[in-house]
């Protein structure tokens, strides 16, 4: 376990080896799963404002969930996520030609009609993040269904640390992210 600022981060960061293989999953992950994609307070606003600009990038059921249920829900432990169709899929999933999950919302991101890429619980997965009073904890989250993100993520020599650069870099920072690689490749840590 390491400690950067307030954060603890699990040696798994630093030793699994993982890259998504969406050919092979098919998405699982937008699907999968009891709730739907962790939503934090300050991504609440950024669910309203975005709706419109989503909508083409939706499936039907996609809208009628989010119509029904509204951008987001909170569920019985207070935590707020993305609202899901008939208690699957994530509302906010699309598929593509090939039968592939993706998220609409990173979608409308990269046509550039949103600057939000999608809820940072997404883009960091499979890291999860664990909030306490003091300090937040961020481990990998080991399924079954990344098994083959785990074996291209092997074959590619990828450390989680170094796939997740931009997710961890978008809510930690570039100094944080820096001062985790700088720790993970000292050489007692290897």
């Amino acid at each position: 376990m390491m400690k950067i600022g307030d954060v603890l981060v699990s040696d798994d960061i630093r030793t699994v080896e993982f890259v998504c293989h969406l050919e092979k999953c098919k998405g699982a992950c937008c699907v999968e799963g009891e709730l739907g994609a962790p939503l934090t307070e300050d991504e609440l606003p950024v669910m309203h404002q975005i709706q419109e600009a989503i909508q083409p990038y939706l499936t039907p059921e996609g809208r009628k969930a989010i119509q029904e249920q509204g951008p987001y829900v909170l569920d019985e432990d207070g935590d707020y996520s993305t609202p899901t169709i008939g208690g699957r899929e994530c509302a906010y999933a699309m598929y593509d030609a090939q039968g592939v999950l993706k998220c609409g919302i990173e979608q409308a991101y990269r046509d550039r009609k949103i600057d939000f890429p999608k809820p940072i619980s997404c883009h960091l997965y499979p890291i999860r993040i664990t909030k306490k009073k003091t300090f937040e904890a961020i481990n990998y989250h080991k399924w079954n269904i990344c098994s083959a993100a785990c074996s291209l993520g092997k074959s590619l020599q990828v450390p989680l640390y170094r796939f997740l650069k931009e997710p961890l870099i978008r809510k930690y920072g570039a100094d944080w992210y820096n001062e985790l690689v700088s720790l993970i490749e000292q050489p007692n840590h290897r």
